[in-house]
């Protein structure tokens, strides 16, 4: 690994580490997220202090090159990552919309309700106008 591209690495480490106990202090960025991120700052700050560590990573898959071995771990990272995303989004769409329904049953409900109550104490003009709109 080039001393250049070490340098890189820890740089982006470290502006990305920045970044995120920002957006967390700016409450932008909830903690169980921000723990991924910053292990994935980490590791690529130990992969850039400690070289030989890739280059033994390398060459127990049978890579050529240390960067390709980099590249490739952090490309799987990020697809396992996007993979619970993707999940975690599921979850939530159903939940909202299991909320909208059951929101929109008790909205009926309650206009259902005003309804037989006005019909039981007879209607009254603009009570009843309110209770339409």
């Amino acid at each position: 690994m080039t001393p250049i591209f070490r340098i890189l690495l820890i740089v982006v480490s470290l502006f990305t580490t920045y970044y995120i106990l920002k957006r967390i202090r700016q409450s932008k960025l909830q903690i169980e997220y921000a723990i991924f991120w910053i292990l994935f700052s980490g590791v690529l700050i130990v992969f850039s202090l400690f070289p030989w560590l890739v280059s033994l990573f390398t060459r127990m898959i049978g890579m050529q090159l240390p960067v390709n071995f980099i590249f490739l771990l952090f490309i799987f990272v990020l697809m396992v990552k996007l993979f619970f995303m993707t999940i975690e989004l599921s979850t939530l769409e159903n939940k909202v919309k299991d909320l909208t329904q059951e929101l929109a049953l008790e909205e009926k409900e309650r206009r259902d309700e005003q309804k037989r109550l006005l019909e039981e104490t007879g209607p009254a003009k603009d009570t009843e106008a309110e209770v339409i709109d």
